[in-house]
């Protein structure tokens, strides 16, 4: 674990850089929002990027896929003002605390850090949904239809049950991972999305759970 976290100003600002860790010229440089604490997003700095991100008070990073430094909202104009930079224990990673004008996120989102694994697995089944390749696994099951796909469903959760049966902690977590997949390609056949989902959970933790389980009953 990271502790005791070192401060980093201007002054003496190139003995501070030389004190830290850049693996090939980079440094990773997590962005936070300096009042909530949520983090924004992730990226890299080599030496020049965080001498002008001190000496302007604004985040600037190494571009690795076009070679070149970036100033953060030069073109969009989502600025990122620095309060503090924090350098860890073991000084090869920074904490950039910044007043974020507008979205952090090239899509236009507050965070990077928007999209849940499950979403992402997602969006993968139903681009094999879209476009069924033979090679697919997926796209298989899409061919089957529905009774295939319940068909594995159901196998699934009568395997996971067995290992959560036998405590064996590996294969719940194994049995868990199918379970959830072949879920996903359930929903998706019916165009149903995990944002559905998490939107009935999000309307049922507004009530009792026995009060809701009796609504369903009336």
């Amino acid at each position: 674990m990271k502790k005791n976290p070192k401060k980093i100003s201007a002054k003496n600002l190139s003995e501070v850089i030389t004190s830290l860790q850049f693996v090939n010229g980079l440094i990773p440089a997590v962005i936070q929002d300096h009042k909530n604490k949520e983090v924004l997003m992730m990226a890299y700095m080599n030496k020049e990027a965080l001498q002008r991100t001190v000496e302007t008070g604004q985040t600037h990073f190494f571009s690795r896929s076009r070679k070149q430094l970036w100033h953060k909202g030069e073109t969009s104009g989502h600025f990122q003002n620095v309060k503090a930079i924090i350098a860890d224990c073991d000084r090869d990673t920074l904490l950039v605390q910044v007043e974020q004008v507008e979205g952090a996120c090239h899509t236009g989102k507050r965070s990077c850090f928007f999209q849940p694994v499950s979403q992402s697995l997602y969006e993968t089944i139903s681009e094999r949904k879209k476009h069924p390749s033979p090679d697919s696994y997926t796209s298989t099951l899409f061919k089957g239809g529905i009774d295939l796909i319940l068909k594995k469903v159901g196998e699934e959760a009568g395997e996971f049950i067995i290992s959560a049966k036998n405590k064996n902690k590996k294969a719940i977590i194994h049995e868990s991972a199918d379970l959830l997949y072949h879920l996903l390609v359930a929903l998706c056949y019916h165009k149903i999305t995990p944002d559905d989902i998490e939107a009935e959970l999000e309307r049922r933790t507004q009530q009792s759970g026995i009060i809701e389980k009796a609504s369903r009953k009336k």
